[in-house]
């Protein structure tokens, strides 16, 4: 029977490509109702930030037995089958004849913190495949290849900031700019399940409307109504989270929030400034 899947277009063999998947955090974040499907609906902004793991990826001219799945920095659990790198070609595979490959993930994003890392890695592996491959994808496309991956893949097709609705998959432009202000993320050695951040938490209607107030008013404003309804949860279980957001407000920060269901912290300062934390905690400053 001949192959249905469209044959891949390089010639290129050995080619490497070496990209940088970028993290994320949540202005806000509320979860509004229970689905039929079981997930659950949310109203989030999505902001790009520049921590970042590093992937590289070369195509082989032909298979190996080489290790062609290959990690360093922070540990990744669990088998290659179950890393979201190898569910992401194997769905690009469905779809066209795709050569062998070799790549190396250094991770530098923790897992279980809320910033998106996985799903980030998961887009730009994708969108580093096509180029490598000579694959021509419509946005349209793209950003149904990354639902299938999860709900947060979509947002780093754009990788800019976005007004989330829907599991975090329906996505519009927020008009949002904090490159004038040093944004610290604070990462306490924790790895936040994302059902302990869902358990007993309540969904009920938007607080605010969200976008609007991230759009139109100034960060130090946020405090009084952008929230993240994680948190409720989160801080319970992890008493030392919420006093890491109390501390960074004792710092000056303009507004203090977990990113996600956790278990990141970040802060948005005027400048960047010392903040004593213990050694075991990863921080980031995005300067302005």
């Amino acid at each position: 029977m001949q192959d249905s899947k469209k044959m891949f277009f390089t010639t290129n063999f050995n080619e490497k490509m070496i990209v940088f998947p970028n993290c994320k955090i949540n202005l806000g974040l509320q979860v509004t109702e229970k689905r039929a499907d079981g997930y659950h609906n949310l109203e989030s902004v999505f902001y790009p930030i520049s921590w970042c793991d590093v992937l590289e990826i070369q195509v082989l001219p032909e298979q190996t037995t080489d290790s062609l799945w290959q990690s360093s920095g922070l540990n990744i659990t669990g088998s290659y089958q179950d890393n979201i790198l190898y569910k992401t070609y194997c769905l690009l595979q469905t779809q066209f004849n795709l050569p062998p490959l070799r790549t190396h993930l250094h991770k530098q994003l923790p897992m279980g913190a809320g910033l998106g890392g996985g799903s980030a890695d998961a887009v730009f592996f994708m969108q580093a495949l096509l180029k490598l491959c000579q694959i021509s994808a419509s946005l349209e496309q793209q950003l149904l290849w990354a639902a299938q991956l999860g709900s947060d893949c979509p947002f780093f097709v754009h990788n800019t900031p976005q007004y989330a609705t829907g599991r975090g998959e329906v996505l519009k432009p927020c008009q949002v700019n904090l490159s004038k202000y040093a944004i610290v993320l604070i990462y306490p050695a924790i790895h936040s399940q994302t059902k302990d951040a869902f358990n007993g938490l309540q969904p009920q209607a938007p607080t605010c409307n969200l976008q609007e107030v991230i759009e139109q008013a100034h960060p130090k404003d946020w405090k009084k109504t952008v929230q993240n309804d994680f948190e409720m949860t989160i801080f319970k279980k992890y008493p030392e989270i919420e006093q890491l957001k109390t501390y960074l407000y004792t710092q000056g920060a303009y507004y203090a929030s977990l990113s996600g269901s956790g278990s990141t912290i970040y802060g948005i300062f005027e400048t960047t400034k010392e903040l004593k934390l213990p050694n075991n905690y990863l921080v980031f400053w995005q300067k302005p």
